[in-house]
């Protein structure tokens, strides 16, 4: 049946204040999950996780979220998230037409994407989980979750639940020198008596040095090297 995807982790040094921020942008209820606490996806909206770990650096983070037009436009967008306890970065001006590019309760960079743009029409509130690395990573999940590849431009990569919503997307470049790449991670699930042979698939298309832990989830790590979780449905 394959693996599907559950959601990504957030590491955070105040994962509730973190679930309670993008449950009320996302208008998601959280609810406990293996010691950490989840926001649900769907169908088309992926999962967001925080657990208690690393805090944002000086560098920023590998992967954001790129939030985009559904019920709300940009600027209604922009002043529930500054109400929620957000903030403009830079100088706090958004230039017309363009994305707004906005910190978290906790650090952590997003995006608000600007009303007209066609490459997310459609998607829902969380338009993309946009990550660094390279294209290798890319169409490794598109073949882990048979996700169509919907955007192929240069080293860039983006791929898409056959039923639409959040993309996934990957830069083409390799992720930045000395930035940590532990800290934001993927998990997927498979049914619990395929555990083995999908884990098995994931390391044929290319993920290395499995790892399982008390609870039989497994650890891997993806063509760039990043971490993701395999467990029971």
């Amino acid at each position: 049946m394959g693996v599907r995807f559950h959601s990504v982790t957030f590491l955070s040094g105040d994962p509730a204040r973190d679930a309670s921020f993008w449950g009320a942008v996302l208008g998601r209820s959280p609810r406990d999950d293996h010691g950490g606490i989840l926001l649900p996806g769907d169908d088309t909206q992926v999962g967001l996780r925080f657990a208690v770990g690393e805090p944002h650096g000086a560098l920023r983070n590998r992967l954001h979220l790129h939030l985009s037009r559904a019920e709300r436009r940009q600027s209604e967008s922009i002043a529930a998230c500054v109400e929620y306890g957000a903030r403009l970065r830079g100088n706090g001006h958004v230039p017309a037409g363009s994305y707004a590019a906005m910190a978290d309760v906790v650090g952590d960079e997003f995006c608000v994407i600007e009303d007209d743009n066609a490459y997310l029409a459609g998607c829902g509130p969380l338009g993309e989980v946009t990550c660094e690395g390279t294209q290798a990573t890319g169409l490794f999940w598109s073949r882990a979750l048979a996700w169509p590849v919907v955007w192929d431009r240069g080293e860039e990569v983006a791929i898409q639940a056959p039923s639409g919503g959040t993309k996934l997307a990957w830069s083409g470049e390799p992720i930045e020198a000395g930035k940590p790449i532990d800290r934001q991670y993927f998990t997927v699930t498979a049914p619990s008596g395929d555990l083995e042979d999908e884990v098995a698939r994931l390391l044929g298309l290319g993920a290395t040095d499995p790892v399982t832990d008390r609870s039989g989830a497994m650890t891997l790590r993806d063509p760039d090297g990043v971490p993701f979780v395999v467990r029971a449905a």
